[in-house]
């Protein structure tokens, strides 16, 4: 049973180990999420912190940053690696042209949606080799929009994605999702955090802040109440710690 993390650096743990279990139930696309606005200024160190969680002795690990500039900085700062590094290309020089026949596993750190086409036909060419995609931000309503063909994008390729590790702190609460566990919803009481809720999927919308709603008012008869999980208050204050770390 996993708690929710005292620090970045425990969250990054987790998610290798949920990101390695889904590596190893077959999930050939998926995600981790961390979801706090420093990350975005944090990605190239968080990068290379997970890596060795896909990295294994027998394929050749591919990482791919959203731009030229991006990975030419990785690639300045990391030195000699046994993976390689490039960028995800654009539509005049598309990601297909970054590919090798012995790439065994892709990396893409922090995609946003101007870079989700190149995403998906990441995807479709890596066929049985395993797509992880670290802090994607691929559904910017701006720029995908929200029609038909939004609706079908989300459809054939956003929503296939498997979210293995999700941590996102909200005001007084915490979504959190770490696989193989079900999503859960964590919620400050008297300086504690507790667990209060349990989903098979993401809640989202209206069904996430009715369950804050009915767990502040401790009418939810679908918390976990009867068994709650609770830990102290200073994840989220140690999640700040290690970010003000990582940026000096």
């Amino acid at each position: 049973m996993t708690q929710l993390p005292t620090s970045l650096e425990e969250a990054i743990a987790q998610a290798k180990a949920a990101t390695r279990a889904a590596l190893d139930d077959g999930y050939t696309l998926m995600q981790v999420e961390l979801v706090f606005p420093e990350i975005e200024l944090q990605a190239q160190s968080i990068a290379r912190e997970f890596i060795p969680a896909v990295e294994t002795s027998d394929t050749v690990l591919k990482v791919l940053f959203p731009d030229a500039g991006a990975a030419a900085l990785a690639r300045r700062d990391w030195g000699e690696t046994p993976f390689r590094v490039t960028d995800v290309g654009t539509s005049r020089s598309p990601v297909e042209r970054r590919l090798q026949p012995d790439d065994g596993r892709f990396l893409v750190v922090s995609p946003s949606a101007v870079e989700v086409t190149q995403v998906e036909t990441l995807s479709k060419l890596a066929g049985d080799r395993p797509v992880i995609l670290l802090n994607p931000r691929l559904e910017d309503v701006a720029i995908i929009g929200i029609g038909y063909a939004a609706r079908q994008l989300r459809d054939r390729f956003i929503n296939t994605i498997e979210s293995c590790y999700y941590l996102r702190p909200l005001d007084g609460a915490a979504l959190y999702r770490c696989y193989p566990s079900p999503w859960e919803v964590w919620l400050e009481v008297d300086g504690d955090y507790q667990q209060i809720a349990q989903r098979p999927t993401k809640p989202v919308g209206d069904e996430l802040e009715q369950l804050l709603a009915r767990a502040i008012q401790g009418t939810d008869p679908n918390s976990v109440e009867s068994n709650p999980q609770a830990q102290k208050k200073g994840f989220l204050s140690g999640l700040q710690s290690f970010l003000n770390a990582l940026s000096r």
